[in-house]
């Protein structure tokens, strides 16, 4: 083996490493609750029911887990990167030209988007308290401190955000490790007590069980969707750690951990059918309770950080393709790009955890929660993966409808049953997506209209040539750059300083940022430079940006000096239009979204900030649109 093989295996074995510590937190802790929650409706624990539960748990996880998500779903990279919204942008690659079907991509990619901020809601509480609740069993008299205890925890987890993950993520896979072991240990002891626990590998006992249940068997296929939560996350942290990591990670460890936790939680109650109280903890000795159940804190707080994290990224690239205002975004790490703090998303994110705590108080109450915002990401996943296989990867109709067929029955039939739960909890992410669907869909609508309006008094630059040669304008020293949406003709912020002040700079650059459908733009092709006017001092600069990047004007426009362009920034001026929005009585804009339109677009980060522009060289001129 050569030098460099060994330097490839142990940099997989890093990443695989790492994998274990954040991909798999949310789906490593649902042996805690999932077995629980499935007999909670009052199936009998004999053993028809526990094999039959069994079975469709391990053939779940294989389907949905294994097969769907680790085998195709993660081939549908975006340049490396996964998740709803990279996926999102690869479909869109296929409508460039069919305003329907782009349509329909972004609606189906949103409503995936937005169940995902549910689900970010639900885990940190579902999870945590699901681990604190190990004192009912440990200690019955410290009952009532079970919600105080969670809501500490958060508090913690949530205040500590600002810090960034870095620190933390070094103790992230350590923690993992044991706890995946931990729960391997305590399944093979029970296993080998009651070895035909086995059976269940055989999908008769799942068909066997769901043919004598009829109605109610349907209804269990809502509770055996908490063995699979998580699954999205083998995706959706493709970019940090790669595809064979993770699926080194998940078949070679995570996966056997889980199955032989839950045949393990099988085994006690065919011999203890009393157990089902809390399978989980009931499955150690008494003198592992207590470090059981530090363990079993510190594992759903690494599974919470993980949904956390979820959600600034997911936010930071819906901010970047325009699907949502922008927001003061901090990184917090020097190293990791990815590694961001969005303060506004945290404290949002921490009020409904708290308030989702001190409603539902326990994990059993909570679960007819969470299924509904899972299963509702995978059909969009699902959906938009059919579109990419048949579209980018060219595959055979009959090959692409297998597909899509066989798995979208899978998740609609996961997605209705837990439809079912909405009067018990399920109404939760429903209304958080339709109040985050409503606010994204008014933010790209208000856009659109926008750039409408933009485009139908945008000036070519020749005209504005001749408008130049016109009107006698004073000439200033230094350069002045101009902040334009649009990426061509002269931008409103230009036209309004030159009405007014009459006065043009020696040198004129007109600057555009660029988000594009792909996570990354190299620094080699970041910018773009082009010259207008008889002596040459009008430029138009275009900066091109990944989704999964931050724009940084001022080092960008350092580069422009390698490509010929000088700046001499204490001579230079940036110009920012502040617009101010109003609508006309017959707007294109429906009279409900005006409102929430016009506070999102006041609101915004302001474009200083987020675009990192020099704030001591901007001059802000307020400009009146109406929409």
């Amino acid at each position: 083996m050569t030098n460099s093989q060994n330097h490839s295996n142990q940099q997989l074995t890093k990443l695989t490493l790492g994998a274990v510590g954040v991909v798999f937190g949310d789906i490593g802790t649902s042996p805690l609750y999932a077995v629980k929650e499935v007999f909670h409706g009052g199936l009998t624990t004999n053993s028809v029911h526990v094999l039959g539960v069994l079975s469709l748990i391990f053939w779940s996880l294989t389907l949905v887990v294994a097969i769907k998500y680790a085998i195709f779903i993660m081939r549908a990279d975006n340049k490396g990167e996964g998740g709803i919204i990279a996926l999102l942008a690869l479909a869109l690659q296929t409508a460039k030209f069919n305003s329907k079907k782009s349509q329909f991509i972004i609606t189906t990619g949103l409503i995936g988007a937005v169940l995902f901020y549910g689900d970010s809601i639900i885990t940190p509480a579902i999870s945590v308290l699901s681990a604190v609740e190990g004192l009912e069993i440990i200690a019955p008299k410290l009952e009532h401190y079970v919600v105080p205890i969670t809501i500490t925890v958060l508090g913690g987890l949530f205040l500590l955000q600002s810090r960034g993950t870095e620190t933390m993520g070094k103790l992230f896979a350590p923690i993992m490790c044991i706890w995946f072991v931990v729960l391997a240990i305590m399944g093979i002891v029970n296993i080998y007590q009651q070895p035909e626990v086995l059976m269940a590998v055989n999908p008769y006992y799942a068909v066997h069980m769901l043919l004598e249940l009829g109605w109610k068997g349907f209804l269990i296929m809502g509770a055996v969707v908490l063995t699979i939560t998580g699954a999205e996350a083998l995706y959706a942290d493709m970019g940090h750690f790669g595809l064979k990591p993770i699926r080194f990670a998940w078949f070679g460890f995570v996966f056997p951990a889980l199955l032989l936790n839950y045949f393990g939680q099988g085994a006690l109650l065919l011999s203890h059918p009393e157990a089902i109280e809390n399978p989980f903890y009931l499955l150690a000795p008494t003198w592992a309770l207590y470090p059981l159940l530090i363990l079993s804190t510190l594992a759903t707080v690494i599974a919470s950080q993980s949904v956390i994290s979820g959600a600034f990224s997911l936010t930071r690239q819906a901010i970047q393709l325009g699907y949502s205002p922008r927001m003061n975004s901090i990184h917090t790490s020097g190293d990791e790009m990815g590694q961001i703090y969005i303060p506004a998303v945290n404290w949002l994110l921490m009020a409904s955890v708290f308030i989702l705590v001190l409603s539902f108080k326990s994990s059993t109450a909570l679960a007819a929660a969470y299924g509904l915002a899972v299963t509702g990401t995978m059909v969009s996943t699902t959906i938009l993966a059919f579109i990419v296989i048949r579209e980018l990867w060219k595959w055979n109709q009959a090959t692409s409808i297998g597909f899509l067929s066989l798995f979208l029955t899978f998740d609609l039939l996961f997605f209705v049953a837990n439809s079912l739960k909405i009067p018990d909890g399920g109404w939760l992410p429903v209304t958080v997506g339709v109040v985050l669907f409503l606010t994204m869909t008014t933010w790209i609508k208000g856009r659109t209209l926008l750039a409408e309006y933009q485009d139908g008094r945008r000036m070519l630059f020749e005209d504005m040539e001749e408008k130049i040669i016109s009107h006698q304008a004073v000439t200033a020293p230094g350069s002045a750059i101009y902040l334009a949406k649009s990426l061509h003709g002269v931008p409103q912020v230009f036209l309004h300083n030159f009405e007014h002040n009459h006065v043009l700079h020696e040198q004129i650059i007109v600057l555009t940022i660029v988000t594009k459908d792909e996570p990354y733009v190299d620094v080699a092709h970041r910018i773009k430079i082009r010259t207008f006017g008889k002596d040459n001092n009008f430029y138009r600069v275009k900066l091109y940006y990944g989704f999964h990047q931050s724009p940084d004007v001022r080092q960008a426009l350092e580069q422009c000096a390698q490509e010929g362009l000088q700046i001499d920034y204490k001579q230079t001026s940036f110009f920012i239009g502040s617009e101010r929005i109003s609508f006309r009585r017959k707007s294109p804009m429906p009279k409900w979204r005006r409102p929430l339109f016009r506070f999102l677009f006041h609101n915004a980060s302001s474009a200083i900030e987020f675009f990192k522009i020099p704030v001591e060289h901007v001059i802000e001129l307020g400009i009146r649109i109406e929409l």
